[in-house]
Formats: structure tokens, sequence, C-alpha cells
């Protein structure tokens, strides 16, 4: 197969070579693209207060449940790119991507023309705090407004990552990262914009993010990009790309829908608990970007080994996977009870100490059970890469109905600790789910030795 640009062939050689180091770039994109949000956080919190990271943190979920969607939607149509790139079937590669850009470019209007239209709706819906209100829409309606953008960029990088490049997202993310941190403090303290200047600087940085991006897989991958015939999809490829991404999407709109309700709830709480959870997720999610990485790492190594028929190499790096997980987990937990209540003081800028000990408490009751998240996303990405779609779906059922139950009683019950506890219960019950599925299906799973794109 000729070589256009730099690819990582996953289905030869050392797994554990191949899955650090397709995971390092891949964690340090991650932890760049979160700078966007930790940044916001900082400037937000030094310069305009806890009022102003309340007003963001009201609109977290609502935020994630949309531009998850569009991510995901993504990431399961970069699993049958990742198939064929395996299995070196390039003519059905480009197809793949053809449809990939035509079901983008419908969930970018949609997605933007839904949150424009209804977010004055959603955002009382979930019960934002009048005091709070007018900051909230002012921020998450320009976020929203940069779906687009957003969609854009994570489409090159799926493709990249199709390939095996997981270099060069990083590179565009560092860059946009930087401008972010730049444009953060020239709108917000420069300008004095105040919270729509965070906003307007992470759409902006994700803009540039898109061009690079998009920019260099056309320069370099022009091989594996669709051709004008290309874009006469067969309905069966559409079918399995939608089917596949709708799939993927589902798993994490499911868990986002129980985050609205969760989030509404939790609104109800107050200024001062809406900013100390806000403040608690902020750190939770920073440290999660290496489990999350691996994951993802393993699934593009998972795809590719599947699409060529190479099952009996991935067993054997699913366990490896988990136990590195896990080992990161372990660490984090314990970084985390040394050093929380000072990150938390650094990235807030907080002086309330009803804010600062509500935030310290929240993390100091998800990091111990975090390690289960290790194998739970682990377990999860496998599965979907393999073309199992059913198991993933029902497991963030669960997620739903932990989280419903917790906002129709835990939290009007238990108040803050009722929200501290919920998603690490969550976390338990997914995780015996997938492992109960995992060993009851992994005979069945793995005794097809051929796994052609066609069959999966």
């Amino acid at each position: 197969m000729k070589r256009t640009a730099y690819v990582r062939d996953m289905t030869k050689g050392s797994p554990l070579r191949l899955i650090i180091g397709f995971a390092v770039p891949l964690m340090m994109g991650n932890l760049f693209q979160q700078l966007y949000n930790l940044v916001d956080t900082m400037v937000v919190g030094y310069r305009l207060g806890d009022q102003a990271i309340a007003a963001i943190g009201a609109t977290v979920s609502l935020y994630s449940l949309l531009i998850n969607l569009a991510i995901d939607l993504n990431n399961g149509y970069a699993i049958v790119v990742t198939q064929r790139f395996g299995a070196h079937h390039i003519g059905d590669m480009r197809r793949s991507i053809a449809g990939m850009m035509v079901l983008n470019t419908a969930a970018a209007l949609l997605l933007t023309c839904f949150t424009l239209v209804s977010l004055p709706r959603l955002l009382r819906f979930m019960n934002t705090p009048q005091e709070i209100f007018d900051l909230s829409y002012a921020y998450i309606a320009v976020v929203c407004g940069g779906i687009p953008v957003t969609i854009a960029y994570n489409m090159f990088a799926a493709i990249l990552r199709s390939v095996g490049n997981s270099r060069m997202p990083l590179v565009f993310l560092v860059v946009s990262s930087l401008l972010n941190v730049a444009l953060d403090v020239l709108f917000v303290w420069g300008l004095d914009l105040g919270i729509s200047g965070a906003a307007w600087a992470t759409v902006l940085a994700q803009a540039v993010s898109s061009l690079f991006s998009g920019w260099y897989v056309l320069r370099h991958y022009r091989e594996y990009l669709p051709r004008k015939a290309d874009f006469r999809i067969p309905g069966k490829l559409l079918f399995t790309l939608f089917s596949t991404g709708f799939a993927m999407a589902l798993t994490s709109c499911v868990v986002e829908l129980g985050t609205v309700f969760f989030q509404r709830i939790t609104n109800l709480l107050g200024e001062t608990l809406i900013a100390a959870h806000s403040a608690a997720r902020r750190l939770l999610i920073m440290f999660l970007q290496p489990v999350m990485s691996l994951a993802a790492a393993n699934m593009t190594y998972v795809g590719q080994n599947w699409g060529a028929g190479k099952p009996e190499r991935i067993r054997p790096a699913i366990r490896m996977v988990m136990v590195m997980e896990l080992v990161w987990c372990f660490t984090a937990t314990l970084l985390m009870f040394l050093f929380g209540e000072g990150l938390i003081r650094f990235t807030t800028g907080t002086t309330s100490m009803a804010v600062l000990e509500n935030a310290v408490l929240s993390l100091r009751i998800h990091f111990a059970l975090f390690p289960v998240l290790g194998v739970l996303f682990c377990l999860r990405n496998s599965m979907q890469a393999i073309g199992q779609k059913v198991i993933p779906v029902l497991s963030s059922c669960i997620e739903l109905a932990m989280k419903l139950f917790a906002a129709f009683w835990l939290v009007p019950t238990h108040g803050f600790i009722g929200v501290c506890v919920t998603e690490p219960a969550t976390w338990v019950l997914m995780t015996l789910f997938l492992g109960a599925m995992y060993l009851l299906f992994r005979q069945r799973w793995f005794a097809r030795v051929e796994c052609t794109p066609e069959t999966l």
C-alpha cells in the first residue's frame, strides 16, 4: 500500500509499543483540549469571581450533551474507516470518509440550529438560577454557535487517527491552546468582554484547529480522500456508518441526557454548590484524559486488527491496556488526596471556604472509586471497536437510570452528598455489567478467525 504521509499500521508489531506510541500524543492533545476549559475557569474565576464560575458550571452538562453527540458520531464513523484501513480496502475507505463528510455536515446544521432556537428554554428547564441566567446564556450561546468548527476538527482528527497518526492532532491543539490562552487574557482582561469573551476565545481557537487540520489532511492524505464518484455512497455502507456512529453517540447521549437531569436538580442547590461541583469536575476531567487516551488508542488498535482479521492480537492488548489504566488511576487517586485542595485553589482562585470545602469533598468521593473508570473505558471502547453496538448502549442506560434516581430522590433527600456519590456508584454498576458481558461473550466474539469489513 502506497504511503502518502505518516501512517501507523497497527496490525503488525508489538501491541505495547504501538498503543503507547499512539496514546501519548493523543493524551497530550486531550490535555491541551481540556486546557480550553481550565483556562476559561481560571481567567473567569480570577477576573469575574465565583458567580461567573457558577454560570459556566450550570451549562456544562447541556453543552456536553450536544457536543459529545457530534464528537461520538464522528468516533463511530471512524471505527468503520479504521477497519477499512486495516483491511487495506482503500476504495471503501474513501467512500467511508465521503459518508463521514455528508453525515457530519447534516449533524453540524441540525445541532447548531437546534441550540440557537432552544437555548433559553433549555436553560430554564435545567433550573438555571435567575441570578446567573444571563451570564450562563451569554457563555453557552457563543460556545454552541461554534459547534460546526468543533465537528470539523474532530472529523479531520478522526481521519488522521484512523491511519494511525495521533501526532498531528496534537500539534494543532498545542497551537490553538496557546492561542486560546492569549485570547482569554485579551478578551476577558484586556478588552473586558466578560464571560462571553472566554467563550469567543474557545470558539476561535477551535476554528484554528479545524483550519490547520483540514489543510494538513488535504495536503498529505489526498490518496485516502474521496473523489467525486465516491460520494455515490452505497446504501449498505451509509447505513453501517450511521448505525455505528449512532450507536456510539447514543451511548454518550444517554449518559449526557442523564447528566442534564442531574445538573437540573444540582442547579437547585444554589450558586455556591454549583461552583464547587463545577470546580471539582474540571479536575476530574483533567485527570481522566490519560484513561480516555489509552482507551482511544486501544480502540484504533482493536479496530485495525479486527478489520485485518487478526483477533488473536486483540485479547492480550485489552488485558495490557487495562493494567496500564489501573496503574494511572491509582496514581491519580493518591495525587488528588494529597494535593486536591491546592489544585482547587489554584484553578479557581476562589476565596470562599464553602466552595473550597465542598469541592474537595466532591473530589475525594469521586477519586475513591476513580480506578473503576480505567476498567470501564477499556472494556467499552474495545467492544465498540469490534462492532458491538448494543452492550455499550445498555451500559449507558444504567447510567441514565442512576442519574434519574439521583435527580428524583437521592439529591433532593441528601443534598450535595447525593450529588457526590451518584457518579462513583454509577461507574461501579456499569463496570460490573460490562465485565460480565465481556466474560460471557468473549469466546464467541473472538472465535471468528476472519473478520472482514463486509461481515462486520
